[in-house]
């Protein structure tokens, strides 16, 4: 009896032994697997969501062409390659002449902001405060430049720090589009592995969870990426058009604020006011009459691409989008809304799911 009892420890011993070693190991290589991923892990969750949200429109592809996948893939990347690269190249060019233009006014010791134009003493006078501050700030900000060179030499490095993060996340965008088709090759597989990795994960109620992510990720793509971005584009459109000096900059603005959800109006409703002052009455016009309808365009796309229910409350979304912006930069502006309004509507879902 003592020696079975002795036996059954030592069996047993070694086999809690065998079990730490196999998950040591497992654990090891997992470590590893991620290292060697981690430089690309977000662009692999981004290509996943874009893969995601774009997916109806390369069904709509393939029926175009037919039921030839790879030829509906390779037009659907190549236009949404174009739909990124160009904009944002016309973008960093932008910047690039503004900071030249800038140093130029500088090294000239001429105002780096002009002086409100003589139109402006036709304004109401409830626009007398904002007047005489523009005023202020033209004669006074050279000045205050010289005064305080060596400390715009210390934000001017952060600021082309940050100019350098958008240009990787732009390349981030190109890499996760190239990525992304390739998955859309491979999409019915992909939804066998996804609903798999489900299956793992919450057992049961997986077949509920998946639809909700895809749901919830297609959700935030049309309603608030895709807002943000087609206001963005109509607001930059006008910069540009009309001549508006940083053009490059405002846009960017733009959409940080458009897709944290304040919207494009304190980007450009100084800068119409400010075209009024400096340019013609005929273009000031149009493109005042331009911003307006942009900013309308809120109220009537997101009813239109996002229906009645909001994904997530728009603390959820500003949350995420200022979050990922400061955790990942560029590219986490755009991912860190989707991923922290897929964890709310999972956790939601969760709570009301019975055992």
């Amino acid at each position: 009896m003592e020696s079975s009892g002795i036996n059954s420890s030592a069996f047993s011993f070694e086999k809690i032994v065998d079990t730490i070693i196999r998950l040591g190991v497992l654990a090891m290589l997992l470590m590893w697997c991620f290292d060697i991923l981690k430089p690309f892990v977000l662009i692999l969750i981004w290509a996943v969501v874009i893969a995601i949200a774009i997916y109806p429109i390369h069904q709509f592809f393939v029926k175009v062409f037919k039921g030839r996948k790879i030829l509906a893939v390779i037009v659907l990347t190549l236009f949404m390659l174009s739909f990124i690269i160009i904009p944002s190249g016309l973008i960093m060019y932008s910047l690039f002449e503004g900071v030249n233009h800038f140093r130029d006014l500088f090294e000239a010791g001429e105002p780096l902001i002009p002086a409100p134009g003589g139109s402006t003493a036709n304004w109401p006078p409830i626009t007398k405060p904002i007047v005489d501050f523009w005023q202020l700030a033209s004669e006074n900000l050279h000045d205050a430049v010289v005064k305080y060179s060596d400390q715009i030499k210390e934000y001017g490095a952060i600021l082309l720090i940050a100019l350098a993060g958008i240009t990787k996340g732009i390349l981030s965008f190109v890499v996760s589009i190239i990525i992304a088709g390739v998955l859309l090759i491979y999409a019915d597989s992909s939804v066998v592995v996804t609903h798999k990795i489900f299956g793992k994960l919450v057992g049961k109620n997986s077949e509920n969870f998946a639809t909700i992510t895809v749901l919830t990720i297609r959700n935030v793509v049309k309603g608030i990426l895709g807002v943000a971005v087609i206001q963005t584009t109509m607001a930059g459109l006008g910069f540009f058009i009309a001549g508006v000096p940083f053009a490059g900059l405002w846009t960017i603005l733009c959409l940080i604020l458009a897709i944290v959800q304040v919207g494009v109006g304190p980007i450009a409703i100084p800068v119409a006011i400010y075209m009024f002052s400096v340019s013609d009455s005929t273009t000031a016009i149009i493109l005042a009459i331009w911003l307006g309808i942009t900013l309308l365009a809120d109220n009537v796309l997101k009813p239109i691409l996002l229906g009645r229910n909001a994904p997530a409350p728009m603390l959820v979304i500003f949350l995420g989008a200022i979050g990922g912006f400061i955790y990942n930069g560029f590219i986490g502006l755009f991912l860190g809304a989707i991923i922290l309004t897929i964890g709310y509507k999972l956790f939601m879902t969760w709570l009301e799911t019975e055992n």
